[in-house]
């Protein structure tokens, strides 16, 4: 079972998977957890020099003690933009590998941090070719069994995580939303507490349970 979770940044992404992860653990089930830019982006080390060499970005993460200022998915010109045309078909194919590796294993649910739908979100989505690049990518790259959108009111999650400015978040979960929209595969959390984010995560992970055969079934009910 393929499980991903995206959203802005200090949307609670990582909470909600550690959640999840340790629910799904605790139950006895095999889990394993795969980062998006880690474990699956091709080039990485060229986009790293893109970030901090070219545009001059901040590195490292943001915190409300210690402040940054990134400079990559928010440079929005359009010779980048193009580039991320390739870039994001090169991690397209790179994830049908990881995918087809995953199959090959023993684990029972592999959780994304981030996936493919966090790059799609960086096109100009009111534009007809970024659209169709969409589509075409959906095609080629497997939907998981259940995605997760964690919203976040933008000016919450960048006190949590300063790494961007507010204007971007601002337009960046808007594209997340219509993003949702137009793949209509991607289960929206909206911003809750914690613990009701958590019971709303756990109560669509149930409701996607493959048959009762199946050794995920014995995940025990929520409360």
């Amino acid at each position: 079972m393929i499980v991903s979770f995206s959203g802005i940044d200090g949307a609670g992404k990582s909470t909600q998977i550690g959640a999840l992860q340790d629910w799904l653990a605790k139950s006895g089930v095999r889990v394993k957890l795969y980062t998006f830019w880690d474990d699956v982006v091709a080039f990485p080390e060229f986009r790293e020099f893109m970030s901090h060499a070219a545009f001059k970005g901040d590195k490292g993460i943001g915190t409300p003690e210690k402040p940054l200022h990134r400079r990559d998915k928010n440079v929005k010109s359009w010779p980048v933009s193009a580039m991320r045309f390739g870039l994001y078909f090169a991690d397209a194919l790179k994830l049908r590998r990881v995918l087809r590796s995953i199959r090959k294993s023993d684990v029972e649910v592999v959780i994304f941090d981030r996936y493919i739908y966090d790059e799609l979100a960086n096109l100009p989505l009111d534009r007809r070719l970024a659209r169709t690049f969409i589509r075409f990518l959906l095609k080629i790259v497997r939907k998981p069994d259940i995605a997760y959108l964690i919203d976040a009111d933008p000016v919450a999650a960048r006190t949590r995580k300063p790494e961007y400015p507010l204007d971007f978040l601002l337009t960046n979960r808007e594209a997340y939303l219509t993003l949702s929209r137009l793949t209509g595969a991607i289960t929206v959390i909206e911003p809750l507490p914690i613990e009701v984010a958590e019971a709303k995560v756990k109560e669509a992970f149930l409701q996607k349970l493959p048959v009762p055969e199946d050794g995920l079934s014995q995940l025990p009910a929520l409360p």
